[in-house]
């Protein structure tokens, strides 16, 4: 009894090792993967808006690319929720998505020594990623890393199985799991999906049953059976991005999961049948026992088994593509939209494992937003100067409620960013993704010196004053400077870098700065003996005309930093 509990003990521990060894090397693996593949995987992922067998076709590549199909369906809720992709769209690259993901599964089923493998593109990895030159280069090396990694983590879990052989007790235990009925299938797959959504990876759980069914521990029957839970359970990770998201993010992930479990259901009772006999019959050799150091081994096994997962994707995606309309439809029922959600950014939160490039397009998306709320806010405040004694109570309201929004969203922005530059990034994406900082920083403070004039004027109503007419036609001479300074610059901010004349946008800057500048003067020539309340109306006129000069300084460090050039002064 002892010896089956250090048994046991030594079993789990070396088998756990070798699945944490693997699961790491998938995570170097996809990174160098996306840092190599960045700008082409967004390119890909643009021609899913053409046409749905483009769409496919793209979720096929994409998944091949980063050899992960959570990477993908996390990128699908990003994309759906800020309004990129349709929800019809996004479920034709689920589709291919699904297809793709089994490219793993047939690397590791035709792997010849995973040690060999693994301690190869360790070595081969480890120089090119500390020895080569070149950032390129160095993302290469990652993904030589991580695929060495995932060998060597499946030499680990095939040694660590290799002692129950030797115990006939234990081994007995194993022998007794059977799925040689549709409820003995249905266990497997459930107790599969469970295992999954905690691991995150449907590769991972595969190479498991692979391993084990090589070594003769489980029947190759319970292997297929694992097949169907492993791609339940990959969905998880589309939840834990969506889960405090919008309804647009919550679809895809649903989305998601039912059109995997229905696959399921649907092709479940014909496991035995149908879809175990065909992979026999494809590999007749399949049960030929191969004689290793490690004892007597079905390597064979493996093939059928990647096959059947291949074939299992190919038919789900068949029967699946033809009701994608109205599948969506129904996806949107069940998950109904508020009229005034807009796109957001929190999905992906949780998504850091995101291509770096398709991050700073979905950040992009929202420094737009606080691009577009400025301009608006601006065009309040001048209505707040200029009806100053007929006050909008709800256009107040709104330069407030959108100045909080945009607080908002200038820390959501923040953390997604420096979740995604902890990661390993490209020269260019990296130096991108610190524009967008810069940018949302500055559009924020925009939004600021807004409320600061609406709280200007509130105070002085408080005190029973007013702007008199003389300054309020300066203020508004100088907001209409300012505002088309400002309408100049926004349509820049957007991606790629557009071409900027730095030094005509300084000029124009200049010009601005030295008319407030002589507004400022005059303001201050106002104030005399005869009218004992100007100091403090002045005063408030001053914090007026300087939230101008500061939204002016901003625009132009926006202008600066998309240009490229040095901060403004």
């Amino acid at each position: 009894m002892k010896e089956n509990i250090l048994l046991i003990l030594n079993v789990l521990v070396t088998v756990a090792g070798g699945l944490g060894v693997f699961l790491l090397g998938m995570k170097h693996l996809s990174e160098g993967l996306q840092a190599v593949s960045g700008q082409g995987l967004r390119k890909f992922m643009s021609l899913a808006t053409t046409h749905r067998i483009n769409g496919v076709g793209t979720g096929i590549v994409s998944t091949v690319l980063v050899q992960s199909s959570s990477i993908i369906t996390v990128m699908l809720v990003g994309f759906v929720s800020s309004g990129m992709l349709t929800l019809q769209q996004a479920i034709n690259v689920i589709i291919g998505a699904n297809v793709g993901t089994t490219a793993t599964v047939w690397i590791v089923a035709f792997a010849p020594d995973p040690q060999v493998l693994g301690l190869v593109g360790l070595g081969l990895g480890g120089m090119i990623y500390f020895f080569l030159r070149g950032e390129r280069v160095h993302d290469l090396g990652l993904a030589i890393l991580g695929l060495g990694l995932v060998f060597l983590g499946m030499y680990f879990m095939s040694k660590g199985v290799l002692p129950i052989r030797q115990n006939p007790s234990i081994q007995a235990a194993f022998t007794r799991m059977e799925a040689t009925t549709l409820g003995g299938v249905a266990l497997v797959a459930l107790v599969a999906a469970a295992f999954t959504a905690v691991i995150q990876s449907s590769a991972a759980s595969i190479a498991i049953a692979m391993t084990l069914a090589a070594q003769q521990l489980i029947t190759y029957e319970m292997a297929i059976a694992v097949l169907f839970g492993a791609n339940i359970g990959t969905t998880m990770t589309a939840w834990l991005a969506a889960f405090s998201g919008t309804a647009a993010a919550k679809r895809t992930a649903l989305a998601h999961t039912l059109s995997n479990v229905i696959g399921s259901l649907i092709f479940l009772p014909f496991v035995l049948p149908v879809l175990v006999p065909l992979g026999k019959a494809l590999f007749p050799h399949w049960d030929a026992v191969t004689e290793t150091a490690k004892g007597p081994v079905l390597l064979g096994i493996m093939a059928p088994i990647a096959v059947t997962d291949t074939i299992f994707s190919v038919l789900r995606g068949v029967i699946t593509f033809p009701f994608v309309k109205p599948f969506a439809r129904l996806i949107e029922r069940l998950v109904p939209q508020s009229e005034d959600e807009k796109p957001h950014l929190s999905p992906l939160k949780v998504g850091t494992s995101l291509s770096p490039v398709l991050a700073c397009d979905q950040a992009l998306l929202e420094v737009q937003f606080m691009r577009d709320s400025d301009i608006e806010l601006l065009a309040c405040a001048r209505r707040v100067v200029a009806e100053q004694d007929a006050p909008d109570a709800e256009n107040e309201a709104h330069i407030l409620h959108r100045e909080g929004i945009l607080d908002n969203v200038q820390r959501e922005v923040t953390e997604f960013l420096a979740a995604i530059m902890s990661k390993r990034l490209a020269a260019d994406v990296s130096a991108r993704a610190q524009r967008l900082l810069r940018l949302t920083d500055e559009l924020e403070s925009v939004s600021d010196e807004a409320a600061t004039i609406l709280k200007v004027v509130k105070r002085l109503r408080k005190n029973r004053q007013r702007i008199s007419d003389v300054s309020t036609a300066m203020v508004l001479s100088v907001h209409d400077r300012v505002f088309a300074f400002a309408e100049k610059v926004s349509p820049w901010v957007r991606s790629p870098r557009p071409v900027i004349d730095v030094e005509a946008v300084q000029a124009e800057s200049r010009d601005i700065h030295e008319f407030i500048r002589d507004c400022r003067r005059t303001q201050l020539g106002r104030v005399g003996p005869d009218d004992p309340e100007s100091p403090l109306r002045v005063l408030g006129e001053l914090d007026i005309i300087n939230a101008y000069e500061r939204v002016r300084a901003y625009y132009l460090n926006i202008a600066e930093t998309l240009a490229g050039g040095k901060a403004a002064r």
